[in-house]
């Protein structure tokens, strides 16, 4: 039967024996992709009378969406926050690396520097597409320098930074030079000025995010009401949970959220900086929330393993945390972080440990675990 190029002329593409995570679930069916994008199966048969221009047996793999990584600070010998003229080479570097984890999209973070820093780096950092060159890069995470001293952990205290007064526009344009291509920001709610500042963040489509704080559960649920919809690594780099304020942890709680909002959280599921048992009350008190982070020498795909282990969690949720959640965050579930009708071809194929087999960006593989590296 001819395929009906009416339509379009690009090849259609069919993977079989697998098992699709959609609709929050593991699903025996096909998965079939064209110019990038997820197919329906009954409109390409019924409209089009259209089949496969090719098949890939993927050899009973779980297909789940690439993962997403939202704070990544370099890797690989690469540390973004590190001012030269060759951060674009950095970037791809790590970006090519990143595909053996499953990881289809990221955001280069910067942590705290001084401002001549932002403005050397960030012109340098585009928002691009992924590909066989590497994963698509979303946007800048900026994890300070509006943050507390108390709580800065290991960013340089000399180049911390307050709010002037003078302007939330003003002092963040000062400090970043631009903001064209940030996706997050992390501050301090409790510092004064945070308000306007998350006001004028959110406004030019910038996620805010809570974190290297000593903020009370008021000042954060302040801030969520102003725009803040993250937790920068949850438990780390703030105030402990304490029965009679639990801080930003409080959070997770909140009866103080505005409906429909959901506050996402990244946790560092290592095995080294968060405990299992943290992981599990988080987890349990708000799972819609969760996305793993991969914010210490951890890989993306691990980080999801240990967070399954350590929680008890479905596997569709440890792979929902590193791919729907992240989506959500920023935005972007409408094309990514799902394997919805529509949506980007970006995903992973796993055997049932959940260690990665196959990358691909756009429907084209662009990664795969040689028989070498399998032994």
């Amino acid at each position: 039967m001819p395929s009906n190029k009416s339509v379009s002329e690009a090849p259609i593409t069919q993977l079989l024996n697998c098992r699709i995570l959609r609709d929050h679930r593991l699903q025996r069916e096909d998965l079939w992709v064209r110019e990038g994008k997820i197919l329906d199966p009954e409109k390409l048969f019924f409209d089009e009378q259209a089949y496969a221009d090719e098949r890939v047996d993927c050899g009973g793999a779980i297909v789940a969406p690439g993962f997403i990584d939202v704070q990544l600070n370099g890797g690989y010998g690469v540390d973004f926050s590190q001012a030269s003229d060759h951060v674009g080479a950095g970037v791809s570097l790590v970006a090519r690396k990143l595909l053996e984890h499953g990881v289809t999209s990221f955001c280069p973070t910067l942590v705290t520097s001084p401002t001549h820093v932002y403005h050397k780096v960030l012109p340098q950092v585009k928002v691009q597409d992924g590909g066989r060159h590497g994963a698509g890069v979303l946007g800048v995470h900026l994890e300070g320098p509006f943050i507390s001293a108390k709580k800065k952990g290991a960013h340089p205290e000399g180049f911390l930074r307050t709010f002037s007064g003078g302007g939330a526009a003003a002092d963040l344009i000062d400090v970043y030079g631009g903001l064209d291509n940030v996706a997050v920001v992390t501050l301090a709610p409790e510092l004064e000025g945070s308000q306007p500042a998350v006001d004028e963040l959110r406004r030019r489509g910038v996620t805010v995010s809570l974190g290297h704080s000593v903020a009370n559960l008021s000042q954060a649920e302040d801030a969520v009401r102003h725009g803040a919809s993250f937790i920068t690594h949850l438990f780390n780099a703030m105030l402990p949970f304490h029965h009679r304020d639990p801080g930003i942890v409080g959070l997770l709680t909140s009866d103080q959220i505005p409906p429909g909002r959901v506050v996402f959280y990244g946790m560092i599921a290592d095995g080294i900086h968060t405990n299992p048992a943290a992981l599990r009350i988080a987890h349990r008190a708000h799972p819609a929330g969760t996305q793993t982070l991969s914010g210490s020498i951890a890989t993306m795909d691990a980080c999801v393993r240990h967070f399954k282990r350590a929680t008890g969690c479905s596997v569709e949720e440890a792979l929902e945390a590193a791919s729907l959640h992240p989506a959500q965050l920023l935005g972007i579930s409408e094309r990514k972080g799902t394997l919805d009708f529509g949506s980007h071809a970006d995903f992973v194929l796993l055997d049932d440990e959940l260690n990665v087999e196959a990358t691909f960006i756009s429907g084209q593989e662009v990664w795969r675990k040689t028989t070498q590296e399998q032994q």
